[in-house]
């Protein structure tokens, strides 16, 4: 665990500050695993003890994943990596024109294919699970998630089995309660989704 610490650190993927999260709320922390994603050592070394687990209970015959799906933007090569090391296909959903989660470029997954689900970060699970009800609309079955960083709060619930890189905690609060808010300092969203500049919420 300490060692994707320190990879998160040495990549520069661990912020710390004043963010809006791609969810709407407010945190202390940012994880941009993009930054460590870009390096493929540092993917392979971050997610090697998840994958670990995961072919230990492939073993122990609690899972057999056939293939693993990341939702774009965030999961889609953590998806690649896990796939590599795992021997299985690895494809992404992404969001259509309208913003709705999909599968295509001629991905296709049949009735029955057990799937892992693939993320950087999660914080309250909601693109893995829009991802999940692409995938179980087109015959899929839901095995288990995997992710690079685990910065759930409380009541953050993952219906299935999770293998995290790591667990690290991190401040999370709504737009009213924030107490950085309250302190004045500027929000900054730095993920993917609909940049801002440093403002007051």
């Amino acid at each position: 665990m300490n060692d994707v610490i320190t990879l998160l650190r040495e990549s520069g993927a661990m912020l710390e500050g004043h963010f809006l999260l791609s969810s709407g709320r407010h945190s202390d922390r940012y994880f941009q695993c993009a930054r460590l994603l870009q390096y493929p050592d540092r993917a392979a070394a971050a997610l090697a003890g998840a994958v670990d687990r995961i072919k230990a209970d492939i073993r122990a015959g609690k899972l057999a994943p056939d293939a693993v799906v990341g939702p774009a933007m965030g999961g889609i090569v953590v998806a690649y990596e896990l796939g590599r090391q795992l021997g299985l296909p690895a494809l992404f959903t992404e969001r259509d024109d309208g913003g709705v989660m999909t599968l295509r470029r001629g991905f296709t997954v049949e009735p029955g294919t057990r799937i892992l689900i693939a993320e950087d970060v999660i914080t309250t699970g909601k693109s893995s699970k829009e991802c999940a009800a692409v995938l179980e609309g087109l015959g899929g079955r839901i095995e288990a998630l995997a992710c690079v960083v685990d910065r759930r709060s409380s009541g953050a619930d993952i219906p299935w089995p999770l293998y995290a890189a790591i667990k690290l905690e991190a401040a999370d609060w709504d737009g009213a309660g924030c107490e950085l808010c309250k302190q004045g300092i500027p929000v900054v969203k730095p993920g993917s989704r609909k940049q801002i500049n440093p403002i007051n919420l």
